[in-house]
């Protein structure tokens, strides 16, 4: 399961130049060309962190390249949680050239992998440094994080390399979804509807997390945007618990575990929808306890493989194999959430590898699941085809029984001939060469008798030594051929066995009184 314990404020490829930053507070009244002029007020050691939620000024290091008219410098800096985002950019002529953008411009900016970019005008001067004003940040993760300066063939070779990559995931996704919605309209097993519900949520949590949201919809504040990803991060966190315990075997949940998971589904659910709802007032709280409550994850997935080992579960190995790397991924996220290690380009690119391995092999998990259960499904209609027959089956002879006899004549449709054939004083034959000696001559006369009729005829052993043959009009079966086989057949200890046959016709009418 692919739990996600942040939006993916970006999934910032290491293309072109990486930028140092410095960080001035803003104090009201600050102008672009008089910072430009006093670098010096910039504090460039302190961690963004410490700095607090507000508005700041960001400086760049000096850069001294030139904006090229084909192939012009592209800005890119990771989308944060920010109410603005304006660029102002010195060239070495001193011209400063501004661009400003509000919640909802900065969605206007965001290129794929929710990466804000500006395109650099190109000028006869070399481009200096480039100034950020960057208003009401929430500083979760830091003020302004991922700054590199890339050329326009640069950005555009990895935007393509990422549309390929989303595409992808996205056409997987569907199909996989209308595939187990197929399966599940025929084989109604709740565990496929858990999987479509996790793969939708990651449809959800890609679409959101790449800037796709933000093609689709331009003037989509950029707040909301990151709040949409926390709810897609929350429905794939519930839905692949719920998936789970869908999908293991019953006798490996304890009522403890089963009341654990049901809980923090519900947990995960909430948190999502409650960030949702609360972010606009108290995000850095709202994120706090995101945070948090994913961190408590492991508490809830160890148990339930530990359960699953311990148990033999067939499913295990997949599960332990698909949840591996998202699993190690949460963790990780959680870390950086809460600041205990820093962003780096490999954790946040490893959200959309994560969740393609997972829904593949969960959706292999599935399909072994759907083999295991057809197995079961055919040994079972196995069992109880031969418990049917052994049920309807003399045990001795291997003919129908009485009961099954009658159930199969009665409403046999046409005019019918009833043969009844006994053998004659078997109880002397039982007395000349003992009970299994007289249980051979019945098993003999019983494939004599199955032996000589055609295909379709119902052939029983009605009593002790007393056999019925029922057939319709237009298949013959001739006593005086069955007599005539008999007398021909050597019996045990050569004991002479002889028959008596009579027959009925009467129609399906009749039978049926």
């Amino acid at each position: 399961m692919v739990l996600l314990v942040q939006p993916a404020h970006a999934t910032e490829g290491a293309i072109g130049q990486p930028l140092r930053v410095c960080v001035l507070r803003d104090t009201g009244g600050q102008s672009p060309a008089e910072l430009f002029r006093h670098p010096e007020r910039f504090d460039c050691a302190t961690p963004q962190k410490n700095f607090g939620t507000g508005s700041y000024w960001v400086l760049s290091e000096p850069i001294d390249r030139m904006s090229k008219p084909g192939d012009p410098l592209a800005m890119r800096v990771a989308s944060m949680w920010q109410k603005g985002l304006d660029l102002h950019i010195l060239y070495g002529d001193g011209r400063i050239l501004s661009f400003f953008a509000n919640d909802s411009g900065m969605s206007r900016l965001i290129q794929i992998g929710a990466i804000i970019e500006h395109r650099v005008p190109a000028r006869a001067a070399p481009v200096q440094r480039v100034l950020w004003h960057v208003k009401d940040t929430a500083n979760l993760r830091g003020i302004l994080i991922g700054a590199h300066l890339a050329t326009t063939q640069q950005s555009d070779r990895h935007a393509h390399a990422l549309t390929a990559l989303y595409a992808a995931f996205g056409g997987m996704c569907v199909a996989l979804i209308i595939y187990n919605l197929a399966l599940w309209g025929a084989l109604r097993y709740r565990f496929q509807l858990a999987y479509c519900s996790m793969v939708a949520w990651l449809l959800f949590y890609a679409l959101t997390s790449s800037g796709g949201l933000a093609w689709m919809v331009p003037d989509i504040p950029n707040t909301l945007r990151l709040r949409l990803n926390y709810l897609g991060i929350g429905g794939v966190a519930s839905s692949a618990l719920l998936f789970a315990r869908t999908y293991f075997e019953p006798s490996i949940f304890s009522p403890t575990l089963h009341r654990v998971i049901r809980a923090m589904a519900i947990v995960f659910a909430a948190t999502g929808f409650g960030v949702f709802l609360l972010a606009p007032y108290a995000i850095v709280a709202a994120d706090r306890f995101f945070s948090l409550a994913f961190l408590g994850l492991p508490l809830v997935v160890l148990p339930l493989l530990w359960a699953a080992r311990a148990r033999r579960s067939r499913y295990f190995w997949l599960f332990l194999f698909s949840w591996a790397a998202p699993m190690a991924t949460t963790f990780a996220r959680a870390l950086f959430n809460l600041g205990l290690v820093p962003w780096n380009f490999w954790l946040d690119n490893s959200t959309i590898i994560a969740m393609a391995l997972e829904a593949v092999i969960s959706s292999l998990a599935i399909a072994y699941r759907l083999r295991i259960l057809s197995q079961e499904r055919d040994q079972a209609l196995a069992a109880e085809i031969a418990a049917r027959r052994l049920a309807d089956t003399d045990p001795l002879t291997g003919l129908l029984n009485r009961r099954a006899f009658l159930e199969r004549a009665i409403g046999s449709t046409g005019t019918q001939t009833l043969l009844l054939a006994d053998l004659d004083h078997f109880k002397q034959i039982n007395e000349a060469i003992g009970h299994d000696g007289g249980d051979e001559a019945l098993r003999i006369f019983a494939r004599l008798l199955r032996t000589s009729v055609p295909p379709g005829v119902l052939v029983a052993r009605i009593g002790g030594e007393e056999f019925a043959i029922l057939a319709n009009a237009d298949k013959s079966v001739d006593g005086e051929y069955l007599l005539s086989r008999l007398r021909a057949t050597r019996m045990p200890f050569d004991v002479p066995v002889t028959a008596s046959i009579r027959s009925e016709e009467h129609t399906s009418e009749l039978q049926s009184r």
